[in-house]
């Protein structure tokens, strides 16, 4: 072995071609072996045996290991074992590791062999010529043993040497012998011996084997055994690996692909950045992977053979029938796969696997495409004369499997079909996809005869309910197509449910004769169309309304009313969505659709809830919701969830919500409902934000954004949350990013007010933030020209008050004072379209009117209290602490009334601090400070300030120039009017500045007006 290959690329033949920078994992292992090398150093030998299997990592592991001890000065020495036929060089692996200290010590190596070079040339020919001496014997052996331990002993004693020792698996027996002699009899030196071995090379009948045991029973010998990575760690190797955050669904391929094998990892990511899919196999690994299966028996091969195709595991009877050998002869081949640990037995004991999925893809790959088509007809054939041979719940999709790779078409396309059903009855909707599109490829390859006895397959929600008699109409392509757009729709896979709908609506281009499913996919294409944020969908849905009028009721005629009212409940929840949502349950229940009508119920209860009926509108939810779950519509009970979550947020019933969405976030889950989980999720979120807690709500926010659902729609709301808390946080510029990141999401061809309105709101909070009343004032202007429609005060109210709390702030700014009497008339007017349906709303409205009077100059202590009394009994923390902060401050303002103001900036501070809110925070701190009150509990406030002193350390004069400054006077206008030269003016100006802790004159004018630095004193 070279010098370079001392410390690294010990994996023997295998090319490792792309590693990971990061070292992953193994910490306890890499502990283990530094504590080793510590002991070691402090004059205690130490041994170490690693064991894994081929590409687990052990090699990864030993070169960090090694990178330590060279960094602490110990001198690192490497040998492998080489893999030639059934025995390895002799003493290969320590020949190669005494050239390496010989180069690296050669005058020590050379005293320490002092008087014994003869004899040590048989292990290392550089030191001389070992003929000379007297023959070779048993003795001669033990010598030779004892003096390479002494040896190295010699050039231990006053420095660390690690000896490694790798692949001894493939170890010669001179080599094994040696190696147990060293462990036995080391007993001196500063020397850490570490040796690895692939343990599933290790069969019964291998040579190491009985030595892995003697050597367990040595209580000086740590063993260590390396598992594969968790999928946690395979997605830190990948990040490595690409120096980038890995797709979801690639660490989830390659997880399961590789097993949590760290070398099958690496292969399949250059297979990947090669431009090839995961699932092919490059041909080293292939190569390496069949070495092992090459070197069995005939029979046994063939064996490996069948089971690769078989699937993940191969019931005994199956193969038997398959294998069509003997009795005696498979199971001697079975035996001879087992022993090579190619093929384990299952533990129920009734079959057959590989012990790795990558090994079976590599024997499969290796067939021949004729002898791979003749194993799986075999498979198919046996399989339906012998149903028994298989569980029940697995016949269909193996029989599936097997007729198609088998390409037999006529056989394969019922299988696929029937085995499409059952995935969909599972609710497994993404295999449910592949299935239905392996179907669409072999369509045009089954014969029209086979085709006309086909029979429609399923019913894709209300298609192809329209008429047609399932026992006497064959199935068609669009039947096809309508069920793999919902399944795509389901899985989450919307580009391409929407590439389906569009596929089918080319079919039906032109022809008249068929409305019905033409009407129903233009409503697939509006949902989808809403939910890729490319339109409102109307359009789609109008089209859909003009194909059914005049017909018969229908289910299809029941869906598209359902996608109307839906439309108007999102968009514009009045008397015509209502209507439609009426008519929609009517029809439904009229034809006998009751999937469709439970969702027409759900629809209606929402928009009965936005219109005021609350009461009738959730118990319309709820009773829909049951009846899903008892039927098993589980897609429209994960809907139930999000519509009932969000209502019970509109009402301020937030506690509700959360135990609501929490339950359909299991459910959506249970059922690999993805989209529904997201929807449920973000709703969890907002209600956590109201609730105060924030730190739950961050969580759930994460954790939908890094979810499949989180690119989308829902992704845009766990923004919006974010934004929100970043504000609350006093963190604008971190809300500028959330705010544009949803802004993506949420797209520019679909204006929804839950959405535009929260946005908008989100947009105000942090023009506020930033002093930027202008921004303000536009934002509001804008959003009021849109108008608030019925059930959009839960979003109208926030944003309202944001605004006008921002015009109170900056009353006295000589800026803001231009165009103030038209936003507040603005704002009065805003507040005439909102309703108050729920306590949480009549106190947004209290506290409304008081921000415009406080906007005014108008604001009482007693107004304020009544807004505090309308919080105090909702789990409002965030709204409460701010309104009692403004009570505090006009207590103090009124005077006579410290005690209660105390108190009250106590319990703001307390919910600001705790929350985070550190705007929040710093105001009650600020008035405090003002009105020298202590914010600690245990403390009395202080006495209250006598007429003249200032607040802020603010002397008179001072107080004379900021009220100036307040009202927009440069420094010569100051000093002209105080009569005080212009330079003293600055010097003043620049006290105030440093004594308020303010940047500028803007940011001094504005905390004077806010904390009443100008009126009298407190």
């Amino acid at each position: 072995m070279s010098d370079s290959a001392d410390g690294c690329a010990m994996l023997g033949a295998v090319e490792t071609r792309s590693v990971s920078p990061v070292f992953v994992g193994r910490a306890g292992e890499l502990t283990a072996l530094t504590e080793a090398l510590s002991r070691a150093t402090a004059g205690e030998p130490q041994a170490l045996l690693i064991g894994g299997e081929a590409g687990v990592g052990k090699t990864r592991l030993i070169e960090e290991f090694l990178d330590t001890a060279c960094d602490r000065g110990a001198v690192v020495a490497v040998g492998g074992c080489v893999e030639l036929g059934a025995d390895g060089l002799p003493f290969a692996p320590f020949a190669t590791a005494l050239r390496s200290l010989r180069r690296k010590l050669p005058d020590e190596l050379n005293a320490a062999a002092d008087g014994h070079q003869g004899e040590l040339a048989r292990l290392l020919p550089e030191l001389g010529d070992p003929g000379s001496h007297e023959p070779s014997d048993e003795d001669s052996t033990a010598r030779l043993f004892e003096l390479t331990v002494r040896l190295l002993e010699r050039l231990a004693a006053d420095r660390t040497i690690v000896l490694v020792l790798e692949d001894l698996h493939w170890a010669d027996t001179s080599t094994r012998h040696l190696f147990t002699y060293l462990l036995r009899t080391l007993r001196r030196g500063r020397i850490v011996v570490v040796a690895s071995y692939r343990a599933d090379d290790i069969h019964r009948r291998h040579p190491l084997r009985p030595l892995l045991a003697e050597l367990d029973r040595l209580r000086t010998i740590r063993r260590i055994e390396l598992a594969r990575f968790t999928r946690a760690e395979v997605h830190r190797q990948l990040t490595g690996i690409l120096a980038a955050e890995p797709d979801p669904g690639l660490v989830e391929e390659v997880f399961e692909r590789s097993d949590g094998n760290a070398f099958f990892v690496e292969e399949l990511v250059v297979s990947h950045e090669n431009g090839c899919a995961v699932g092919q196999l490059s041909d080293s690994l292939r190569d390496l992977l069949l070495v092992r299966v090459e070197t069995l028996p005939e029979d046994a091969q063939r064996v490996t053979r069948i089971v690769a195709e078989g699937g993940s595991t191969v019931e005994y009877g199956l193969l038997a029938a398959v294998a069509r050998l003997t009795e005696d002869e498979l199971i001697e081949a079975l035996r001879a796969c087992v022993g090579a640990n190619i093929l384990l037995a299952v533990p129920d004991g009734d079959g057959y696997r590989f012990r790795h999925s990558l090994v079976r893809e590599a024997v499969s790959d290796d067939l021949l495409p004729g002898e791979r088509s003749r194993i799986n007809r075999h498979y198919a054939e046996v399989l339906e004369a012998g149903p028994g041979l298989v569980r029940p719940h697995e016949r269909t999709t193996r029989l599936a499997t097997y007729w198609y790779h088998a390409h037999v078409p006529e056989k394969a396309l019922p299988a696929v079909l029937r085995a499409s059903v059952e995935t969909r009855k599972r609710h497994a909707y993404a295999e449910q996809l592949s299935l239905l599109e392996r179907a669409m490829e072999l369509w045009d390859k089954v014969p029209t005869e086979t085709r006309d006895s086909l029979r429609p397959i399923d019913y894709a929600d209300a298609y192809p309910a329209c008429g047609c008699d399932p026992e006497t109409t064959s199935l068609r392509y669009l039947d096809l197509l309508a069920e793999a757009a919902v399944a795509a729709r389901l899985s989450g896979e919307r580009e391409r449910a929407a590439k389906i709908c569009r596929t089918a609506l080319r079919i039906l281009d032109g022809d008249e004769s068929d409305p019905l499913r033409a009407a129903w996919f233009w409503t697939e294409m509006a949902r989808l169309q809403s939910n890729l944020g490319r339109g409102d969908g109307w359009p789609e849905i109008a089209r859909a309304q003009e194909l059914v009028k005049g017909l018969p009721p229908s289910a299809v005629h029941a869906t598209v009313l359902v996608g109307a009212a839906g439309w108007g409940m999102l968009r514009n929840p009045g008397p015509d969505a209502l209507a439609a949502a009426e008519r929609a349950v009517e029809y439904a229940r009229f034809v006998k659709a009751e999937a469709i009508e439970l969702n027409a119920r759900i629809t209606l209860g929402t928009i009965m809830v936005s219109a005021g009926d609350t009461e009738g509108g959730l118990a319309a939810m709820s009773e829909a919701l049951e009846r899903t779950i008892a039927l098993g519509q589980f897609h429209e009970a994960a809907r139930a969830h999000v519509n009932l979550s969000s209502s019970m947020e509109s009402l301020g019933r937030s506690r509700e919500a959360v135990e609501t969405a929490t339950t359909g976030i299991e459910l959506a889950r249970s059922r690999g409902l993805v989209d529904s989980a997201g929807w449920i999720r973000a709703n969890l979120a907002e209600s956590l934000l109201s609730l105060g807690e924030w730190e739950r709500s961050k969580e759930e926010a994460e954790v939908l954004l890094r979810s499949a659902a989180g690119s989308t729609k829902p992704g845009g709301t766990a923004l919006l949350q974010l934004a929100h808390l970043a504000t609350f946080r006093g963190e604008p510029a971190r809300a500028a990013e959330h705010l544009a990141e949803a802004r993506t999401r949420y797209g520019s061809r679909d204006p929804i007010p839950q959405y535009t309105l929260p946005m908008a709101q989100a947009e105000i909070a942090a023009a506020a933030a930033e002093g930027r009343l202008a921004d303000v004032r536009d934002h509001l202007a804008a959003t009021a020209a849109t108008g608030f429609p019925p059930g959009t005060h839960r979003y109208g109210w926030p944003l309202v008050l944001t605004a006008v709390t921002a015009e109170a702030d900056s009353r006295g700014l000589p800026a803001a004072d231009e165009g103030r009497a038209d936003a507040l008339a603005l704002v009065r007017s805003c507040v005439r379209a909102l309703a108050t349906p729920a306590p949480i709303w009549q106190a947004y409205s209290l506290q409304v009117s008081e921000e415009l009077a406080r906007a005014e100059n108008r604001e009482t202590a007693a107004r304020w209290a009544e807004v505090v009394a309308a919080y105090e009994p909702l789990e409002r923390p965030h709204e409460l602490a701010r309104a009692r902060h403004r009570l505090a401050d006009a207590l103090l303002v009124e005077g006579g009334r410290r005690e209660e103001a105390a108190a009250l900036l106590r319990e703001a501070h307390a919910t600001a601090v705790r929350l985070g809110a550190r705007p929040l925070r710093e105001d009650t701190e600020l008035l405090a400070a003002r009105a020298r009150l202590s914010l600690a509990p245990e403390k009395p406030a202080p006495a209250p300030a006598e007429p003249g002193d200032d607040s802020f350390g603010l002397t008179p004069r001072e107080q004379d120039v900021l009220r100036l400054v307040a009202a927009g006077r440069t420094n010569r206008q100051i000093a002209e009017e105080l009569f005080i030269s212009p330079k003293t003016a600055s010097v003043h100006v620049s006290n105030i500045l440093a004594k308020l802790g303010v940047a500028g004159r803007g940011e001094a004018a504005a905390l004077a007006h806010r904390l009443h630095l100008l009126d009298a004193p407190l």
